[in-house]
């Protein structure tokens, strides 16, 4: 009789702690559920920080290769402009020395045309006509051409221009003035084709 009602008696505390094991579990699964929602959301921004990171990364990337690239263009340009300024100054200094060196080589005819010229005298001929006339037209082409006669007479000496071959005395004039011409000089431009060859007083 009396094991009938402690049997009784613990029935109901069983029941209670099955119903508080229960209640436990269930309020855990809930808090699990919650918990994993939290993470979940965590994660996902977790993702879209990481996602925004990334790109930022790529951007800064594309922006240095960008960059990089603009550089590369700028610097390929200023060697190619450079690269034409030297060639255009080098086909324009080829383009000079031919020319003087063209000239050059008609200085010697148009000195043999003025001998010529004078050799005739002062008695006028068809002959010293034809050469006068050649004489003239070879000057008018070298005039185009910027070619500038050095004729120094009684010009104080310059030896960027003249070629002292002889000394005079100073009855022949002022001290260190060219007395005589030899043979006239010729210059183009800035550049002397041929220095004039002179008689200078000795000063």
């Amino acid at each position: 009789m009396k094991k009938n009602q402690s049997n009784e008696a613990r029935r109901p505390l069983r029941d209670r702690i099955r119903n508080a094991a229960d209640g436990l579990k269930e309020r855990a699964k809930n808090m699990n559920s919650e918990e994993q929602k939290v993470q979940e959301a965590e994660n996902e921004e977790t993702v879209e920080e990481i996602d925004v990171k990334a790109l930022a990364e790529e951007l800064e990337k594309a922006k240095a290769q960008a960059d990089e690239y603009l550089d590369l263009a700028q610097r390929k340009q200023a060697e190619f402009a450079n690269y034409r300024r030297r060639t255009e100054g080098v086909r324009a200094e080829a383009y000079d020395d031919g020319r003087r060196d063209a000239i050059e080589q008609l200085l010697p005819v148009l000195d043999n045309l003025e001998r010529a010229l004078d050799a005739a005298g002062e008695e006028e001929s068809a002959l010293k006509s034809g050469v006068d006339m050649v004489l003239r037209q070879m000057r008018d082409v070298l005039t185009k051409m910027g070619v500038e006669e050095i004729n120094p007479q009684g010009e104080t000496f310059d030896a960027e221009f003249m070629n002292a071959v002889m000394q005079g005395t100073p009855e022949e004039g002022e001290p260190g003035t060219v007395c005589m011409v030899l043979q006239k000089g010729y210059k183009l431009g800035a550049r002397v084709i041929r220095h004039a060859m002179v008689k200078v007083v000795a000063g």
